[in-house]
């Protein structure tokens, strides 16, 4: 019988799928092969960080270690929503490591930044995968990170968070 999933505490993800002790509960190993496939984030950005999940297939990012499970109200940071048909990173995981991901990521102009930001959606080309990607804009020599975005039928629609939209 399988251990069950306690929504008010952090347990560490297990590093492999056959290390699973809860039905459901994804693994380090699967986290990291996502982030690597879906947007070119070598597994060796995350060398230093733990991953726990807590509640129903949230994920979150810790820089360092921790007893497991732990009972607190936070640490670290949200980073991927799992148990559902697609995988969503958080605005806050993009913000972080954004800059190191080489796939899945659209360069927005100052106009379309500024409506992403604002989380209006908008008729956007974009030549490559639907679904999740990467948001940004260039600032001076660099590709700053906005965000996580839904790209579906011509359409980015942003994933921005209510409460941290700006009119920029």
């Amino acid at each position: 019988m399988s251990e069950q999933n306690d929504g008010q505490r952090f347990d560490r993800l297990p590093e492999t799928p056959d290390e699973r002790t809860v039905e459901g509960r994804v693994s380090r190993e699967e986290v990291l092969e996502y982030f690597e496939d879906r947007f070119a984030i070598p597994p060796a950005t995350f060398d230093e960080h733990t991953f726990w999940e807590k509640g129903a297939g949230k994920i979150w990012i810790y820089c360092g270690d921790a007893p497991t499970p732990i009972e607190i109200e936070a640490m670290g940071m949200t980073c991927l929503r799992t148990r559902q048909e697609h995988w969503k990173p958080t605005t806050d995981f993009a913000q972080r490591f954004g800059r190191h991901a080489e796939a899945c990521v659209i360069e927005l102009e100052r106009e379309e930044a500024r409506a992403f930001a604002a989380g209006e959606d908008q008729e956007l080309e974009w030549d490559g995968d639907w679904g999740y990607l990467i948001a940004g804009h260039r600032i001076a020599d660099g590709l700053e990170p906005l965000g996580i975005g839904l790209y579906v039928h011509g359409e980015l629609r942003s994933m921005v968070p209510k409460g941290r939209q700006r009119e920029l």
